[in-house]
């Protein structure tokens, strides 16, 4: 199904495996009696280009405008027909079965209001939730967590996969991180008498340093536990990158009883300015990792996957046109993706605005016509329940003009 839509315009790290504190108030999410919602947003850092991963084949001016950059339907290989005359880039072959199966959702045309072209700032502004650039200490989803204590009865926590936490993940609520690699780390002993100094010297950190602790025995506790039953990586492309290693653990810790709820992981390899071959080594590459993490999320979350939603968004798009290079450079609305087992999918959701020359944007981008903050204020509310209010005033400050798109979820 194609939509047509109307636009809205408007530290303490324990490496190998170990996590760390970012802030230390406790978490409780507002989710309805016997729901266990999961929140997972995934970040493609580089500016990923939209017209290369989901096709508008149906658009007169999209052959033309696109020369060199075509996968059509009868191509080599050919796009996957998904919705309304849209092909998805056949290297997101999971992606694409997840769609046919009714657990995708593509967004079209879609941008953060940031109208610039400096990956730095747009991925402040993705990750902020703020209206444009400047000094920012917190990103919106540990805002969205702060928001999920005022009514909370289901414990939750956030995750950042990575050595460091991001922007997206910094704020006042709790949230630990986890490292594929790395350094290796200390031994029990010597964990044991830091968390005894911290008792009497620091009891907050002490608190959050084992709480940290807590959560990479589950980790550790259920890598061995595959090991044994011989699962891991599974036969997926690229299982030994750090980011597929890194959904896997999102699913290992999004089960466990204990652990946490909410969560954040990146991958980069968007920025596509030379050879950029939709399905070649260059994005073509970047697609495989993608897709293969995101098989390893369904697999390692087993049943809970029917109560996830994950976000895939990107800060901006690429141009319509090929540069000198066989690539494309930075410019403005893209795709993003809602994946999961409580998504409403197999849709193609899009206010198009075409790519005829009059109709791009500043006359070189896909001209963005849904605001992506409208997309992530109706996961977060219909997924966990947070107030329209509370996500215009506090989650995406100055965003109470942007209304929550409705019919993403198959609940609420």
């Amino acid at each position: 199904m194609f939509e047509f839509l109307h636009p809205t315009r408007r530290g303490f790290l324990l490496t190998a495996g170990a996590f760390t504190a970012w802030s230390f108030a406790p978490q409780f999410a507002s989710a309805a009696p016997g729901r266990d919602p999961r929140f997972l947003t995934v970040i493609l850092r580089g500016g990923m280009d939209g017209l290369a991963v989901v096709e508008p084949a149906f658009d007169p001016d999209f052959e033309r405008a696109r020369a060199g950059l075509i996968l059509g339907a009868d191509g080599t290989p050919a796009g996957l027909p998904i919705a309304g005359g849209f092909l998805m880039n056949p290297k997101l072959a999971t992606l694409h079965d997840l769609f046919n199966q009714g657990q995708a959702l593509a967004i079209h045309a879609v941008s953060t209001p940031y109208r610039d072209r400096s990956h730095f700032d747009g991925q402040d502004v993705l990750e902020s939730g703020l209206p444009g650039t400047g000094p920012v200490s917190s990103g919106w989803l540990n805002r969205a967590m702060s928001q999920l204590g005022k009514a909370g009865s289901v414990k939750a926590g956030g995750l950042a996969i990575g050595p460091t936490v991001p922007l997206i993940m910094r704020g006042q609520a709790a949230t630990l991180t986890w490292a594929a690699g790395g350094v290796k780390p200390a031994a029990d002993d010597a964990r044991a008498r830091l968390l005894n100094f911290y008792k009497s010297a620091d009891p907050v950190l002490a608190g959050a340093f084992g709480r940290g602790l807590d959560l990479e025995r589950i980790a550790a506790a259920k890598a061995e536990m595959n090991a044994v039953m011989g699962q891991g990586g599974g036969a997926y492309a690229d299982q030994n990158s750090n980011f597929v290693k890194g959904m896997q653990m999102v699913g290992k810790l999004f089960t466990d009883p204990n652990g946490p709820r909410i969560g954040a992981i990146d991958l980069d390899g968007w920025d596509t300015h030379a050879t950029e071959q939709p399905e070649g080594e260059n994005l073509g590459k970047a697609l495989v990792e993608l897709d293969a993490g995101l098989a390893a999320l369904k697999a390692s979350l087993g049943p809970a996957w029917d109560e996830t939603v994950v976000v895939v968004a990107t800060e901006f798009g690429r141009t319509v046109r090929m540069n000198g290079t066989e690539g494309t450079d930075h410019g403005t609305a893209t795709v993003a993706f809602l994946v999961g087992g409580a998504v409403k999918g197999g849709r193609v959701l899009a206010d198009w605005p075409g790519l005829s020359d009059k109709a791009l944007f500043q006359a070189r981008d896909l001209a963005p016509t849904t605001d992506l903050r409208a997309v992530l204020k109706g996961a977060l509310r219909d997924h966990l329940g947070i107030e329209e209010a509370a996500l215009g005033k506090d989650v995406f400050p100055d965003s109470g003009a942007v209304k929550p798109m409705d019919g993403l979820l198959k609940v609420g």
